[in-house]
């Protein structure tokens, strides 16, 4: 197993990317475990967040790292809360407040729709030249009530037409074969694998 550092703390995604990346004999630490502390997160993109918390993390380690920003947009507000989506209601980080103040924004916009984005970034030292880079969206609407006990963040609240479920309601195996994460974290392993068959 190679290790690979997660630019992350999220309990959610640590269990997200290890179950994805356990196929590529990848052992997923979570910075935390490697007393990391928490990457600044100046930019306005998530492209800029992702790279800046992978090379920091990667920089501390010595390992290759991997690193993901992602968050919710609502179309109602102009892409809000976007890459503040983690802390939209301010400090501490609080799942319940963020969804409750997305609520009270969204309050009279027929426009309920969303799409979280996820940019992944895969570093194999502080200064690759080469980062991997993926941005992956999702589709679903914002619903007022919460719905479900899986997932993290807003998953209660995005509701996917389609399924008739929101993303908390999905099993993990569900989720991760159709989320923004899953989505971005497939496009990395392929471009992984063909960077390794090159290499050979």
């Amino acid at each position: 197993m190679q290790k690979l550092v997660l630019a992350s703390n999220n309990a959610g995604k640590v269990r997200e990317f290890a179950a994805l990346l356990a196929p590529l004999q990848f052992e997923v630490m979570p910075q935390g475990a490697l007393g990391i502390a928490s990457a600044e997160e100046p930019h306005h993109t998530f492209v800029e967040n992702a790279l800046a918390k992978a090379r920091h993390a990667s920089a501390v380690s010595g390992l290759p790292a991997l690193a993901d920003d992602s968050g919710i947009c609502a179309h109602a507000l102009d892409g809000a809360p976007g890459v503040l989506s983690a802390r939209y209601a301010g400090e501490p980080v609080n799942d319940v407040a963020n969804n409750q103040k997305l609520i009270q924004d969204l309050a009279g916009n027929i426009n309920r729709g969303a799409h979280y984005v996820c940019a992944l970034v895969f570093v194999n030292k502080v200064n690759d030249p080469e980062p991997l880079i993926v941005q992956t969206r999702w589709y679903g609407t914002v619903i007022d009530e919460p719905r479900g006990s899986n997932g993290f963040g807003y998953d209660p609240h995005f509701f996917l037409t389609q399924l008739g479920l929101t993303a908390a309601e999905l099993d993990p195996e569900q989720k991760n074969a159709i989320s923004h994460r899953g989505q971005a974290l497939r496009e990395l392993i392929t471009q992984l694998k063909s960077r390794r068959e090159l290499s050979i």
